[in-house]
Parts: C-alpha cells; sequence; structure tokens
C-alpha cells in the first residue's frame, strides 16, 4: 500500500488516508543522519583503538561493537550490501593501524623523556615469526624497571647495555616507548596518514550507504 492509497481505518472513515510507515525519510532527515552515523562509527572505532592501548579488551570489545553496527546498519537497515562490506573493511584496518598512530603521535609528544639503560633483550620466538621483549631501567631516580613489547617499540634494535632516552606517559597509564631506530624515519608519520586514510574511506562509506539507503 502505498502512502497515497485510503482504506478504511478502524473506527474511521472510508476514504481517510493511512500513512504508510515505510516512506521514505525526507531529502534533510536522511542528510543528519547519514552524517551523524558517518562520524558516530569511525568515531567509536577510533576511541576503542585509544582505549586498547591501555585495556586491551575493553578497547576490542568497543572496536568490534563498532564494526558489527556498521554492518547491521548499512548492510541490513538500510540495504547497501556493498557499502556495508566496504564499511567493513576499512573498519578492521583502521583498528589495527589507529591504535599504535595514537600512542606514537602521544608518546613523541607528551611523554617525558627519561633516561634509561637496556638491561634484557629477549626474542620469543613462535609460529608467526619474532616477539621481541626489551627491559629497560632508569639512570636516574628510583631506577625502575619496565618490561617494554614490539607495541613499545622493541624490534630488537636496542642492545643490552645501550643508553637510551624514553618516553614516559605522563598519566602513567602507558608503558614507556623506546626510542626510533635510524631506520624508523618518518615511521609515525606514515602510520598517521595511513590512519587517516581509512577513517576518511570508513566514514565517507558509512556516509554513501546512508544517503543510497533503501526504503526508511
Amino acid at each position: 500500500m502505498s502512502g497515497n492509497e485510503t482504506a478504511m481505518e478502524p473506527g474511521g472513515t472510508f476514504g481517510a488516508p493511512v500513512p504508510d510507515p515505510w516512506r521514505p525519510i525526507s531529502g534533510a532527515r536522511k542528510l543528519f543522519s547519514s552524517l551523524m552515523w558517518a562520524v558516530l562509527l569511525p568515531g567509536l572505532m577510533i576511541l576503542g583503538a585509544g582505549i586498547a592501548q591501555w585495556v586491551m579488551w575493553a578497547g576490542v570489545v568497543v572496536m568490534l561493537a563498532a564494526v558489527a553496527v556498521a554492518a547491521c546498519l548499512i548492510g541490513g537497515v538500510w540495504d547497501r550490501a556493498g557499502a556495508a562490506a566496504l564499511a567493513s573493511v576499512s573498519g578492521f584496518a583502521l583498528m589495527l593501524f589507529a591504535g599504535p598512530a595514537m600512542y606514537e603521535v602521544y608518546m613523541k609528544t607528551a611523554g617525558d623523556p627519561v633516561a634509561a639503560v637496556v638491561t634484557e633483550v629477549t626474542d620469543e620466538d613462535n609460529r608467526q615469526g619474532a616477539d621481541w621483549f626489551c627491559t629497560v631501567e632508569e639512570v636516574g631516580g628510583d631506577h625502575k624497571e619496565y618490561e617494554v613489547s614490539e607495541q613499545q617499540n622493541c624490534f630488537g634494535q636496542a642492545k643490552v647495555g645501550d643508553r637510551v632516552e624514553i618516553r614516559k606517559d605522563p598519566l602513567g597509564l602507558l608503558a614507556p616507548r623506546l626510542p626510533d631506530s635510524p631506520d624508523q624515519r618518518n615511521s609515525t608519520e606514515s602510520t598517521v596518514d595511513i590512519t587517516a586514510g581509512l577513517l576518511l574511506l570508513t566514514a565517507v562509506s558509512v556516509f554513501y550507504g546512508g544517503q543510497r539507503r533503501r526504503g526508511i
């Protein structure tokens, strides 16, 4: 039944118009909702990636929930399978790059520089390849020790006895980060650029799906 058809409503008069619940929404409302979801869903993915640097499981839950909502909304409610697939794939890729990009930028700009010495370097080799861990000790103060992984830039470039300048989180929430090696120049900029591209692609996919939605 279209929005222009008439019928006898219960308790009503024959010929009275019956509202069509599946009538497409107006252009203004469609634009607003498309923009809202295009900002909200990628924003939640970025938020989850940031939380994962602090509490891994909590961040993963937020990111996966955002991707699931995007897939269900675009592919199910809006009936745009192609846009849903693109948003899901770019969303998963965004999760992989956004966390390291946020961590690196934050530690390089806001981290407190502290002199330290590398006391141990281990390579826990497994089926997926090398898995590096470095133990560093502050030179001054309380001589605190920290064990950092590849997530904190331990890739075997540091050797036992090396004096390095680590970056410590002023809030004390994140593990310290080892400095970049000479062959890691511009690595942070590349990670940020990839993250920005994936963020834009995800947002555009959500917006396109909202604008080209079928039905409501």
